[in-house]
């Protein structure tokens, strides 16, 4: 059996921390069964090397090994990706096609992102690893399949399944076997280590010398957070490695390639960016229909003037109303400095005048109508701009986008769809 420091050599993976290593030991024991494995972990601490690893090291090293992003294929299509489809199943499918599990028959699956998967696919591969059974979309004959499955996910499960988005039985199936690799804020030791093998690899790769870090600027990297982990790193390294002409580089100048904003643990965690986000924006929903509501009350108490034209019956009559909207302590001069603010249309006594003042009261209440209107459809705006900002702001990236509003790739795959962007 090779040993952990081989394998790491054979994989690229650079590290020496005591998680890491657990991390491989466990990939190496598992390999030679086919026991399912779960590798969880927060995005971009290189969760794709597992099951490379336990493929390699396998008896099935000679099939197939197949890597799929279950959240980057679209609702609609995964079941087809994933069990394949017969000719006509579906507008467009001209021809029967075999799906990654009649491909990789004899073979690995690495279910990347395996928590973005939709409740009827989750029933779908729930039988496949029960049983090795699996039906082509638009097909009713049972197909089998000899295909050990590796999955992994940056998501929390266990709120997942509390909120009933992955079904229980399924993640008991997927995760045999648990593989955690930590964060690189959890491996400190190695973050130095990393950035030196980037940096030699940009000079090799551009024809430059490497750069190197002064004491300051390491001790900064070591305490930084590394919110995005090996992937924000290598980044940091490459923009570094090309953008500066001095090869020494000092902590200040460091810290400029260092987003503040990115300063905080990066582990996706459901309750935040879906919980959390939801509870803000029930927050503005909340403080929109309040407004709504007071400015109700308003052109209730305009009317009421209009008509009488008499300030203190008004008070009398319409009490509670006032103090909901002026407060409790208001003063009868507060009141009257507020009426002498607002444009009251006098009742001129003359019954022919009636039907002037009627349709000038009409007109104000159409335009207060007009005015909600608006009100309504700038919500609708307001969702479609953070959409159009999000997406401007990581360069089309939906995943990233969807991560920053709160939502699943799904569900602003869907929005880009609904508002045609």
């Amino acid at each position: 059996m090779e040993s952990i420091q081989s394998i790491k050599q054979r994989f690229g993976i650079i590290g020496n921390s005591h998680a890491l290593n657990r991390a491989i030991e466990k990939a190496m024991q598992v390999s030679p069964t086919d026991i399912s494995v779960l590798v969880t972990g927060e995005s971009g601490v290189g969760k794709e090397s597992i099951p490379k690893i336990i493929h390699q090291l396998s008896h099935r090293k000679h099939g197939k090994y197949i890597a799929v992003n279950c959240g980057a294929i679209p609702e609609g299509t995964i079941d087809s990706e994933l069990f394949g489809h017969e000719k006509g199943a579906f507008t467009g499918a001209t021809a029967t096609r075999s799906g990654y599990f009649e491909v990789a028959d004899g073979g690995t699956i690495f279910l990347d992102e395996v928590g973005e998967l939709p409740l009827t696919t989750q029933v779908r591969l729930l039988r496949v690893l029960e049983n090795g059974e699996f039906i082509k979309v638009g097909s009713s004959k049972v197909q089998k399949t000899n295909v050990r499955i590796v999955a992994a996910t940056n998501v929390n499960m266990f709120e997942a399944i509390k909120k009933e988005k992955f079904r229980e039985d399924l993640y008991y199936r997927l995760s045999t076997v648990d593989i955690n690799l930590p964060p690189l804020r959890e491996r400190q030791e190695d973050i130095h280590i990393l950035f030196r093998k980037f940096a030699s690899d940009f000079a090799l790769k551009y024809k430059m010398p490497t750069i190197k870090l002064t004491d300051d600027a390491i001790q900064l990297l070591l305490k930084y957070r590394w919110s995005g982990n090996i992937r924000q790193l290598r980044n940091v390294a490459e923009q570094v490695s090309v953008l500066e002409q001095n090869r020494t580089i000092n902590a200040t100048t460091l810290h400029g390639y260092l987003p503040s904003g990115s300063n905080l643990p990066a582990v996706i965690n459901s309750t935040k960016s879906e919980s959390d986000f939801s509870s803000e924006r029930e927050i503005l929903y909340k403080v929109l229909f309040d407004m709504k509501a007071d400015l109700n009350d308003l052109k209730k108490l305009t009317m009421e003037l209009m008509k009488s034209g008499n300030a203190n019956d008004v008070k009398k009559n319409n009490e509670t109303l006032i103090q909901k909207i002026y407060g409790e302590n208001e003063s009868d001069t507060e009141f009257e400095e507020h009426i002498e603010d607002m444009e009251v249309l006098s009742i001129p006594q003359n019954a022919n005048n009636t039907s002037a003042i009627t349709d000038n009261a009409e007109d104000k209440y159409h335009f207060a109508e007009e005015i909600e209107e608006e009100e309504t459809l700038s919500l609708h705006d307001k969702e479609l701009e953070l959409i159009k900002k999000s997406l401007e702001r990581h360069n089309g990236k939906r995943k990233l986008a969807a991560e920053e509003l709160g939502i699943s790739e799904r569900t602003l795959y869907r929005k880009i769809k609904q508002f045609d962007l």
